[in-house]
């Protein structure tokens, strides 16, 4: 299995528009691996896109992404979900749509059930954009209850046991497993299907104590009823067996460059942090 990050950002993409802090600013002047797109992750073996954040088109231009046939959300969080109109910029032509005629081959919508109740509920004035998605013929949906298998890759949806509907994915195939839970992951499933797993991609972690402008986070701090801290990312991989970690949804907050994150994980010997273009192969 070949995955690529393609977006490595946190709720805000760095450089952060308008901020002029070190990190933004080294971004904005050095370009990737420095910059952040919102987060995302793509499956080269089966054309498979995990969530479409605003800036996706960026991301998939940025990595030379060439197909898309499928589309997982994980949540409808905004951040994870409101550059669903890059199906329109991957499947509609307008002049053949003033020809009437439609796409061959609608993207492949994949969510659970409840996710995909939150994804139809987005909408404008005109109604669900995912109904007028699916009425042009750019996409077709599926709410899944049962694991899905394309090109022979078992993908697994384990809910995340709070009230919001969200989604931590479990990719497998000959013997080889990738757990990717990039958001809301608060309470860490524990599920049997996540153990043994070679690599997990998580977001959802705070990094460090001190963070950008000084801010400090305390065992008490609010944020931390949300967000898992990385010893507790690390803990997780080890009560779960898992050989290798990657933390992703790195916020611009957190205050660290590309850089910062290389020398951090000098520390660990099985913790990386995500950039985008990064690759993964099992």
């Amino acid at each position: 299995m070949k995955f690529l990050i393609t977006g490595s950002g946190g709720c805000v993409c760095t450089p952060k528009p308008l901020c002029q802090c070190s990190v933004c600013v080294e971004a904005r002047k050095k370009g990737y691996p420095y910059k952040r797109c919102g987060c995302s992750l793509y499956l080269e073996d089966c054309a498979l896109l995990v969530d479409t954040p605003e800036d996706i088109s960026e991301a998939l231009n940025n990595a030379d992404i060439k197909k898309v046939d499928n589309i997982l959300y994980s949540h409808c969080d905004p951040d994870h979900t409101l550059g669903m109109r890059i199906v329109e910029q991957l499947r509609l032509e307008w002049l053949d749509y003033c020809d009437n005629i439609k796409p061959e081959t609608p993207i492949n919508v994949y969510a659970q059930t409840r996710v995909m109740d939150d994804i139809n509920k987005i909408r404008s004035s005109y109604g669900s954009f995912m109904d007028y998605y699916e009425y042009m013929g750019l996409v077709r949906r599926t709410a899944v209850k049962n694991p899905l298998f394309i090109n022979d890759i078992k993908i697994s949806f384990v809910s995340v046991r709070t009230d919001k509907a969200v989604s931590v994915f479990v990719f497998e195939e000959k013997g080889k497993k990738l757990v990717y839970a990039p958001c809301d992951c608060m309470p860490f499933p524990d599920d049997e299907i996540i153990k043994n797993a070679d690599v997990l991609i998580i977001g959802n972690t705070v990094v460090g104590n001190v963070l950008k402008n000084g801010k400090i986070i305390t065992e008490e701090h609010p944020l931390l009823k949300e967000l898992h801290t990385l010893r507790g990312v690390i803990d997780i991989a080890d009560k779960m067996n898992i050989k290798s970690v990657i933390v992703t949804h790195i916020e611009e907050d957190w205050g660290k460059s590309y850089e910062d994150y290389l020398e951090l994980q000098k520390q660990y010997d099985n913790v990386k942090f995500a950039f985008d273009g990064m690759r993964i192969e099992l």
